[in-house]
């Protein structure tokens, strides 16, 4: 079965953007996939910094990321927009996940080869469409296939229902179209490796 890994980078309660990643989960399951959706707030990690990374090692909260990241076939991803870019608690957390637990390791062992769709949300008029263009950039950088369709979602503060649900349906459906989009797409890779095996 395909596994994707649904998450966003923002830890604060009631964000928009884990809203919004968990509606592309549910198309992705839709679709059938399994899909594990998780809150970077229950992984507290340390901002990057080599000398405690020489000292310590991986905290345990990264290795536990990494290794989610590992198991997965591909990525949701929905990211806010700070300052133009995606937000620290992102980067922070996929800068801890690239690095080596042993010397033998392969590099980027929790990301080459991996498929991702990215979106976000925001209170703004653009919905953190600015900010994707880095996360974008970022994932191809350390071998993740990011697909071409993604989507900005704009006065996020106004877009969803109590529930979750976005309220303009078509909107909701595109969304829950990239979780399916995405599964599709892994299925057919999985079919092809098959196919040659």
């Amino acid at each position: 079965m395909i596994k994707i890994l649904a998450f966003s980078g923002s830890a604060r309660k009631d964000s928009f953007n884990q809203r919004l990643v968990k509606i592309a989960a549910r198309g992705a399951e839709q679709a059938g996939a399994e899909v594990t959706v998780v809150n970077l707030g229950d992984f507290p990690m340390p901002l990057f910094n080599q000398d405690d990374e020489a000292e310590f090692g991986l905290p345990a909260p990264a290795r536990e990321f990494k290794k989610l990241l590992i198991e997965h076939d591909g990525f949701l991803i929905a990211s806010p927009e700070y300052n133009s870019a995606f937000s620290p608690l992102l980067k922070n957390a996929i800068d801890w996940a690239s690095r080596k637990e042993h010397p033998d390791e392969a590099p980027l062992l929790a990301y080459r080869g991996k498929l991702a769709v990215i979106m976000a949300a925001s209170a703004g008029a653009l919905g953190g469409l600015r900010g994707l263009v880095f996360l974008r950039l970022l994932l191809g950088n350390i071998g993740v296939t990011v697909l071409a369709r993604q989507q900005a979602v704009s006065q996020a503060d106004k877009a969803f229902d109590p529930d979750g649900r976005l309220l303009d349906e078509k909107l909701h459906e595109t969304v829950e179209g990239l979780g399916r989009e995405l599964t599709q797409m892994l299925a057919k890779l999985t079919a092809g490796h098959t196919a040659r095996s």
